[in-house]
This record gives structure tokens, C-alpha cells and sequence, in this order.
């Protein structure tokens, strides 16, 4: 077990060796001429300078949230105050995993765009290199930190005292190792929004009043927004992503460790397999989604989507067949779950369940959004009669592409619970999550890319660099939408884990439906998200505002901006979207947080037969299911938007007639993606964290708010002495009524 133990910290380890040495290549290609670097600084600084803004916030959240976990892990039987030693090392990782994918997007973008110079090939070698460095180093950090942490709370709490592996020594440990993933989740939340926030302010200012207005090219160096722009694409698609990805990692893992603490078992692991599995497949998957970096190649003029969905495909069928045999070294032929049976053999087919609705799911929503399929042609036709029908359109395509989604979910919850039960869901998802190093390099690719030919616009590089980089950035922006269905897949999956989790330690029997507190907690869970997307996407709204009106300004006031003689103000508008994003990130944020505490502690013993953990599990429930469906609307309809516009850049053909960039129907399809874009940047991506967030918190609560689960001391029977009854004088019995009588005597007497 010791062996089993040390070696998940170690791949973690691994990863980072890799990320360190990567990063060291991508630093050493050559970075251009002095105008790329010029450009290329102006955008590090930019982003550096934002997330240093954001983290002095978000210390003062971290000291704040540290005090009450502090008090109630001294108030808890099944909590202790080293969970605040977890959350702290949670946040800083979190905080380290997007700060790791910021340097290096800043680093590749420039190199990239240098690289493109010569040939697709290198620019995707150099571009897909600086994503690898930040899918490695969250992996990385996740498993290192999950592992080494697990190692010290079990010999502090289980180990060392001698503890029953399945007591509440071991729930302690797992209870106080939730911190990790609360601080995870936390930053991840903030990083998300605010970055979302700031990179959809920059760019609905500069695509208003650059591309509709002046008429001007999307990375124009005349617009004074497009430095913003382009800093927004790191603060958001690559530092709020590598936040994002860590949490959602961090607690996959974590539901299927505290729902595997439930299995009974009998193994060569001490009991705690069910435990030791999913950190196990986790490092499995970093050494697998390595493998699959080095497929990722093309040659020029070659399909740079298939080749990174080769890359993808041998990540997961590896996977698969590492998870088979990990599955069957590690675990008992038969195990139990809350009176659920099940075997390894079981568990493996959990694992693949997740694996193909991870697989579906990408699929899907790259139909739904991908340029040349029937959903993004729609929204490019409809765009031919004006901005309302556009808009019409993409609402459309966001709703119906939660249909098919939404019943693979569903199927994969069913096939994985029929195999192995909650465990089954719980570990479907940590399977599906295992190739997140592979996912998010995917992912990463795409920022780094539009960066690049950002860089390419405005150093004036030769019209065949823009070509190039515009080919990795249209994949990019299909990698990107796919990311983010993959994300939203595992957040139900892990969501689910996390409320089995929750019921299980607040001692709920059941949810009941019947009982009204609980039935208005679920109506106001299911509300939750639309006020959460609310605030966000009015907060791009108003940070836009600010933006176009400082655009106007510059281009009215500064004497031959248009020509090129002047020198835009581009620190203005990236003060605005920093300012924007730190100060509007905060309510949506506090909404995770603040809500499941007010349930869970403010309605305590408020009604007769209803606990607060009752009320807070349909809340969850809500929460849980219009998160789901506002996350694939939102970021689908968004992607979709988005790949309509960039159609018009090869030219369209609507209604037997071509139309390209300039044109009324493109002006429409700018609109669209200006609409779409808080859809698919900030609230939508953010929807998957709200709802794990405030299951972790609830999980974190639960031992506070939990029902009695001590067993009932059966009572002394009653003693009854029917001697003292009346018989009756005809037949000399005693009669029925009698006999009650003193039965009910007695009963009153002892009470």
C-alpha cells in the first residue's frame, strides 16, 4: 500500500519535471523581430498585471473564508483545523496552475507567430508545445498536491492512532482534505468570471467600434482596444481555463475518494482501494495524455484538427487500457455501497461509460459549433436578413443542442450507476477526467494561436502568417467549445458524486419532494444560475460600455489614429477591463459561497420534520440540473455565434450569392458573436464551477448540519399487569376495552 501511495504524488512530480523542461524549449525559439517583441511585451505586462491585481483580492478571500473553516473545525466531531491547511494549499496551487499557463501563453504567442513565418508545422509545434506545458503543470499540481496531502491526513488521522479505515477517522481525514478542493474551486470561480469578465469587455469594445464602425481588421494595431483584446485572451481562456480544469480535476477525484471511504471491501489496501483508485487513474492519465503529445503533428497544408484528435484518441484508448488492468490490481473482485453490489469488472465498465459520454459529448458540441455544419450554416443564412434574425438563430442552435447532451448524460448516469452504483457515477467521471493534461494542451493551443495572429496583424508579418495562424485559430476555436462541453459533461458527473457524498455524511435517508421547505430549496437552486449569469453578462455589459466609449474617444480625439501617424492609448483601455473585471467578479463569486451556508446554518431546526440538510440537498438538486443546461446553451450558442462570423472571412454563399467580410450579413453575424461572447467566455464556462462549488461547500458544511445518525437505544419493554383489569360481571372476562385501558396506563406511566 505504502508503494501504491508514494507513487500517485510521484506522477505528479513527473509532470512537472516535463512542464519545467518544455517550457525551457518554448522560451528558447525565436521570438521575432522588435516590433513582435515590443507587441508581445505590451501583452505580458498586460496580463501580469491583471492577475497580480486579481490575487491581492483574492488573498483578502482566502484570510476570510480561512477564519471559518478555522471555527468550524474546532465546532465539528468530524472536522479538525488543519481543513484550513488544505484550503490554503488548494487556492495557492489553483492560483499557481493558472499563473504557470499565463507565463508560458505569453512566452508561445509571440514565438508562435515567428514560428508560422516559416511554416504551419512549427507553428503548430510551438503553439500546441506552450499548451502541453499548462495541461501538464495542472495535472501535475493536482496529482502532487491530492496525493501528498491524502498521505499526511491519513497517517495523522488513520494511521497513527491505530483507526478503523472505514470509521470516523478516516471520514475526518477525507472530510479535512475537502478544503483542497473548496480552495480549488474558490479561485477557480473568481479566475473564471474575472477573466471571462476582462477578456469579453476588450473584446466586444474592439469588435464594436474596430470591425463595425471603423471598418478596420480584428487585431488592427489602429484599434486602441486590441492589446486588451489580446491580454484578455490569456486572463480568460488560459489562466481562468487552467483554474478552472484544476478544480474540476481536483474534485472529480475527491467525490469518488469520500464515496469510496463507504465501500466495504476486503482488499490488500487496508479497506481504503476504493480510496486509492481514482488518485491512481489520475497519474495513469498524465503519463498516457503525454503519449499522446507526441502524435500531435502535421505537415504543411495538413488537417491540424485531426491531428490533434489523433493525439486525443490515444490518450483514451490508453486510458481505457490502463484503467482495466489498474481496476483489477487494485480492487476485490466483489464490493458493497449502500447495499449495492457490484465488482471490479463492474467498475471497469463504469470507467469506459465515462470515457465514451467524455468522447460524445465533444463530439456533439463540435457539430453544434464547428464552421460548415448545419448549425453554424444556419445562423450564417439567417444572418443575410439582419442582426435580429442572427440573434434569433443563435438562440435557437444554444437550446436545441441541449437535447442530445443531455440524454447521453443521462444514459451515462444510468449505465454507470446499473454497473457499480454511486461509486460507478462517482468513478466514471474521474475516468472521464483523466486525460485532462490531453484536454487542456488541446485547449490551451487555441488562445495561443489567436494570440499569435494578433501579433502577426499588427507587426504588418506577411499575409501568409496570418493565414497560417488564422487555420490554427479556427480549430482553436472549435477545441475550445469542445473543452468546454467535456468540462460541463464531468461537472454533472462530478456534481452528482459530490451530492451522494453530501447525503451520505448529513446522515439525509432521502430527498422527499413532498415536504415544501424542501421543494422551494430546489426551486431556488434552479434559479441560482440565471441570476449568477446575470450579473456576469452585465458585467461584460457594462465594462463594453466603458470600453466603446474610450475607442470613440481615441479615435475622435487622437489626431491620425486612422492613419497610422497616431499612437493609440492602449493602457486605458486595459486599465478598464481590469478595474472592470476585479470589481464586478466578486458578487457572482460570493453567491457559490455564501448561499449554501445560509441554508445549511440558517434554517436549522426552523421546521418540524424538515432538517436544513434536507432543504440544502434540493437546493443542490437545482442547482445541479439548470447549471447543466444554462452551461451547454450558453457556451454552445456562443461557440456557435463566433465560428458563424469568422465563415464570412473565406466567403459565404447565401442564397446563390458570395458575401464576405464587410458585408451587411457579416456586420449581423458581429453582432451575434458580440452577444454570444459573455455566453461562451464568462457566464457559460463558469456555470460548471457554481455548481461544484457549492456541493463542495455543502460537503464541507455537512458534518455541522448532519442528522443524528447515532442509533436509537432500544427501549425496556413495558411492563403490563393486566391483573389490575376489570373482568366483566356477565361472562367473567376481561373485555377489549379493558385491556386497553391498562395498556395505555402503562404506557403514560413510564413516559
Amino acid at each position: 500500500m505504502e508503494t501504491i501511495l508514494y507513487a500517485i504524488p510521484g506522477f505528479g512530480l513527473a509532470a512537472l519535471i516535463y512542464t519545467f523542461i518544455r517550457s525551457a524549449w518554448v522560451t528558447k525559439q525565436p521570438h521575432g523581430n522588435e516590433r513582435m517583441s515590443t507587441i508581445a511585451k505590451h501583452i505580458a505586462d498586460g496580463a501580469m498585471a491583471f492577475l497580480k491585481a486579481e490575487y491581492k483580492v483574492l488573498i483578502f478571500f482566502v484570510l476570510i473564508a480561512s477564519v471559518f473553516l478555522f471555527y468550524l473545525g474546532f465546532t465539528g466531531e468530524r472536522s479538525h483545523p488543519l481543513i484550513v491547511v488544505a484550503f490554503i494549499i488548494g487556492a495557492c496551487l489553483s492560483a499557481l496552475a493558472g499563473f504557470i499557463g499565463m507565463r508560458i501563453a505569453t512566452k508561445a504567442n509571440v514565438r508562435t507567430a515567428e514560428a508560422a513565418r516559416s511554416s504551419l508545422s512549427r507553428a503548430l509545434t510551438v503553439s500546441f508545445a506552450g499548451g502541453s506545458v499548462m495541461g501538464m503543470g495542472v495535472a501535475g499540481l493536482a496529482v502532487l498536491g491530492l496525493g501528498s496531502l491524502f498521505i499526511v491526513f491519513y497517517y495523522i488521522f488513520v494511521q497513527s492512532t491505530g483507526a478503523d479505515t472505514n470509521g470516523i477517522e478516516m471520514e475526518k481525514a477525507l472530510e479535512v482534505l475537502t478544503g483542497f478542493s473548496l480552495g480549488a474551486e474558490s479561485i477557480a470561480l473568481f479566475a473564471r468570471v474575472g477573466g471571462g469578465i476582462y477578456t469579453k469587455a476588450a473584446d466586444v469594445g474592439a469588435d464594436l467600434v474596430g470591425k463595425v464602425e471603423a471598418g478596420i481588421p480584428e487585431d488592427d494595431p489602429r484599434n486602441p482596444a486590441t492589446i486588451a483584446d489580446n491580454v484578455g485572451d490569456n486572463v480568460g481562456d488560459v489562466a481562468g481555463m487552467g483554474a478552472d480544469l484544476f478544480g474540476s480535476y481536483v474534485a472529480t477525484i475527491l467525490a469518488t475518494m469520500v464515496l469510496g471511504r463507504e465501500v466495504i471491501v476486503d482488499d490488500n489496501f487496508g479497506g481504503i482501494s476504493p480510496v486509492i483508485l481514482p488518485m491512481f487513474i489520475a497519474g495513469m492519465g498524465i503519463v498516457f495524455s503525454l503519449i499522446g503529445m507526441l502524435f500531435v503533428r502535421v505537415k504543411e497544408g495538413g488537417n491540424v484538427q485531426g491531428a490533434l484528435n489523433l493525439g486525443n484518441w490515444i490518450s483514451v484508448v490508453l486510458t481505457a487500457v490502463g484503467a482495466y488492468f489498474a481496476i483489477h490490481w487494485i480492487l476485490p473482485e466483489t464490493m458493497n455501497l449502500r447495499n449495492f453490489d457490484f465488482t471490479a469488472n463492474d467498475v471497469f465498465l463504469a470507467v469506459m461509460v465515462g470515457l465514451v459520454v467524455g468522447a460524445l459529448m465533444s463530439i456533439i458540441t463540435e457539430y453544434y459549433t464547428a464552421m460548415g455544419k448545419k448549425p453554424v450554416n444556419s445562423i450564417v443564412q439567417q444572418s443575410s436578413t439582419g442582426h435580429a434574425t442572427n440573434i434569433i438563430a443563435g438562440l435557437a442552435v444554444g437550446m436545441h443542442s441541449t437535447v442530445l447532451p443531455i440524454i447521453v448524460l443521462a444514459a451515462g448516469i444510468v449505465l454507470s450507476y446499473s454497473a457499480a452504483g454511486l461509486y460507478g457515477v462517482a468513478i466514471a467521471a474521474a475516468g472521464m477526467m483523466a486525460t485532462t493534461a490531453m484536454q487542456l494542451a488541446i485547449d490551451a493551443f487555441g488562445p495561443i494561436a489567436d494570440n499569435a495572429g494578433g501579433i502577426a496583424e499588427m507587426s504588418e508579418l506577411p499575409k501568409e502568417v496570418r493565414e497560417r495562424t488564422d487555420i490554427l485559430d479556427a480549430v482553436g476555436n472549435t477545441t475550445a467549445a469542445t473543452g468546454k462541453g467535456f468540462a460541463i459533461a464531468s461537472a454533472a458527473l462530478t456534481s452528482l458524486a459530490l451530492f451522494a457524498a453530501f447525503v451520505g455524511i448529513a446522515g439525509i435517508p432521502s430527498i422527499d419532494l413532498y415536504k415544501a421547505p424542501v421543494l422551494a430549496g430546489l426551486f431556488i437552486g434552479a434559479m441560482i444560475p440565471f441570476i449568477f449569469s446575470a450579473l456576469a453578462i452585465s458585467a461584460v455589459g457594462r465594462a463594453a460600455m466603458a470600453m466603446v466609449h474610450e475607442v470613440r474617444r481615441q479615435f475622435r480625439e487622437i489626431p491620425g489614429i486612422m492613419e497610422g501617424t497616431g499612437q493609440p492609448e492602449y493602457e486605458k483601455c486595459v486599465a478598464i477591463s481590469t478595474k472592470a473585471a476585479i470589481r464586478e467578479m466578486m458578487l457572482p463569486g460570493a453567491i457559490a459561497l455564501i448561499v449554501p451556508v445560509v441554508v445549511g446554518f440558517g434554517f436549522r431546526n426552523v421546521f418540524e420534520d424538515t432538517s436544513s440538510a434536507e432543504i440544502l440537498g434540493g437546493l443542490l438538486a437545482g442547482v445541479t440540473v439548470s447549471g447543466v443546461l444554462m452551461a451547454m446553451f450558453q457556451s454552445n450558442a456562443g461557440g456557435a455565434w463566433d465560428n458563424a462570423k469568422k465563415s464570412f472571412e473565406k466567403g459565404v454563399d447565401i442564397n446563390g450569392k458570395m458575401e464576405y467580410k464587410g458585408s451587411d450579413a457579416h456586420k449581423a453575424s458581429v453582432t451575434g458573436d458580440t452577444v454570444g461572447d459573455p455566453f461562451k467566455d464568462t457566464s457559460g464556462p463558469s456555470m460548471n464551477i457554481l455548481i461544484k462549488l457549492m456541493s463542495i461547500v455543502s460537503l464541507v458544511i455537512a458534518p455541522h448540519i448532519a442528522i443524528d445518525r447515532t442509533p436509537a437505544i432500544p427501549e425496556a419493554p413495558v411492563e403490563i399487569n393486566m391483573d389490575a383489569a376489570k373482568a366483566s360481571p356477565e361472562t367473567g372476562k376481561v373485555t377489549d376495552k379493558e385491556a386497553n385501558t391498562v395498556v395505555v396506563s402503562a404506557l403514560a406511566a413510564r413516559k
